[in-house]
């Protein structure tokens, strides 16, 4: 059975790594930084990608939240929320789009870019089995207590999920920001930067079929 501990590393790992793709946004922060000649501006662009981030996970979460209620269908629900999540990353290995409304995002609203890019390219939906696997590992009995207060406990939960990954997103994501306009500057990107929409929507099929696994 997965345990609470290895689920919570699996929350902080996913945030991590959303963090380090390019795709969810630390360019931008450098980016920001260098028009704006200060590093206060890093640091803004930064807040206002956590914010996007975190707002995604509430939206994508909070459904599942709703449903974990109904305990009765705890397993069922938590293979849908993998296949969801493996569906996409096979989409995204398929058709290797990105939304073209993304780029016209000015980089004034760098919070509402960063709310839509976890939504469409499922950094959201990622924490979708790992969640539902931590409600069931809290192991509660909806015959012996109250729906309201098995309710606040998922709400609960699920605002401490969100908020660790969107941390430890800003943590590494923040770090590379920072690290490329303070000392490696933009030669760095050029000579490192790799298409990471493989490893994305593989990861994604890999914690879909994990979240599956555990279900079952």
């Amino acid at each position: 059975m997965t345990t609470t501990a290895g689920l919570w590393l699996a929350v902080v790992l996913s945030g991590l790594y959303h963090g380090i793709n390019p795709g969810m946004g630390w360019p931008l922060a450098v980016s920001s930084a260098m028009m704006e000649r200060r590093e206060t501006a890093l640091f803004r662009a930064l807040g206002a990608l956590a914010i996007g981030h975190f707002a995604a996970m509430l939206v994508i979460l909070v459904p599942f939240s709703l449903m974990t209620a109904l305990v009765t269908y705890e397993r069922p629900i938590r293979i849908g929320g993998g296949l969801l999540v493996a569906g996409l990353g096979v989409y995204l290995l398929i058709t290797r789009r990105h939304p073209r409304f993304l780029s016209r995002i000015p980089p004034s609203q760098l919070a509402l870019w960063s709310f839509l890019v976890a939504i469409v390219h499922g950094a959201a939906l990622m924490l979708v089995p790992i969640y539902l696997g931590l409600c069931a590992a809290e192991d509660l009995d909806s015959g012996h207590r109250a729906a309201q207060d098995l309710m606040a406990r998922n709400a609960t939960l699920l605002g401490a999920v969100a908020l660790t990954h969107t941390a430890a997103m800003i943590v590494s994501g923040g770090t590379l920001a920072y690290a490329v306009h303070r000392w490696l500057g933009l030669s760095f990107l050029r000579k490192t930067w790799f298409d990471l929409e493989a490893v994305w929507a593989t990861s994604l099929v890999i914690v879909g079929g994990l979240g599956i696994a555990s279900a079952l």
